[in-house]
């Protein structure tokens, strides 16, 4: 097992996952025994809080829903208060495959953060219409200011090292598609090394996609909202001893 794992937090956000984060829990737990994973319930009103304890989860439960960014908040500052260097987001519907953990962790030996690619090569996940349309442009604007190749800056399927974990447990966004777009903006422009690994995604177990076809219109003009909303806010810039560390 990969000797960064014991130092490593799975951060699951669930939102009414009550179906499938049960089995995500012990499939990570399966796959990466020694880890530690934190599912934050994001206002749930259904039985995800339960399911997740009772398959030996540690639970963050928020009175109410504050987003995939609101609850990766909430995970990184747990990590920071419990001395966890690395922190992997895993998404609580199953999509995410807990065993390219460790290809992401490979990728922090020279790299802050390192993104789980949808479309790099492995995998037949498809994306068609104005939101693949958004998630191209988006993907070369970040690669720009990342001085790095990506082709998946929407993946939340994603692992930070320690000088990422520092910066985004005080500046990680809320807003929509802040979790995903600006946080990569905010850690470029703080100097972080961004790469990618490719990885597969699966279909959901349980519960309700976030998107649907009536909003991918929507998402084009959203997504060029918060990229540009996120290049207008002032750069935040790292202590000397996070640069360094």
């Amino acid at each position: 097992m990969h000797a960064r794992i014991d130092h490593t937090l799975i951060v699951m956000p669930a939102l009414n996952e009550e179906e499938s984060v049960a089995a995500v829990v012990a499939e990570v737990f399966a796959h990466l025994p020694g880890v530690h994973c934190l599912v934050v319930d994001d206002g749930s009103t259904d039985r995800t809080a339960e399911q997740a304890r009772a398959a030996g989860a540690t639970v963050a439960q928020l009175a109410v829903n504050l987003g995939v960014g609101g609850a990766m908040r909430v995970g990184f500052r747990y990590a920071l208060e419990h001395g966890f260097d690395y922190v992997v987001q895993v998404d609580s519907d199953g999509q995410h495959d807990p065993r390219s953990v460790i290809d992401l962790l490979n990728q922090l030996d020279d790299a802050d953060i390192a993104l789980g690619a949808r479309f790099a090569g492995e995998g037949d996940y498809v994306v068609k219409g104005p939101r693949r349309w958004a998630m191209v442009v988006l993907a070369r604007s970040i690669s720009y200011l990342a001085k790095s190749t990506l082709t998946d800056t929407t993946s939340g399927f994603r692992a930070s090292g320690p000088r990422a974990v520092r910066l985004f447990a005080a500046h990680y966004p809320a807003e929509y598609l802040g979790d995903t777009i600006e946080s990569l903006v905010i850690a470029a422009r703080a100097g972080c090394v961004i790469r990618q690994v490719p990885v597969s995604m699966r279909a959901r177990a349980g519960g309700v996609p976030s998107h649907n076809p009536l909003k991918a219109a929507a998402y084009l003009g959203r997504a060029g909202m918060a990229l540009l909303l996120a290049l207008l806010r002032p750069r935040v810039v790292l202590s000397y001893s996070e640069a360094k560390s």
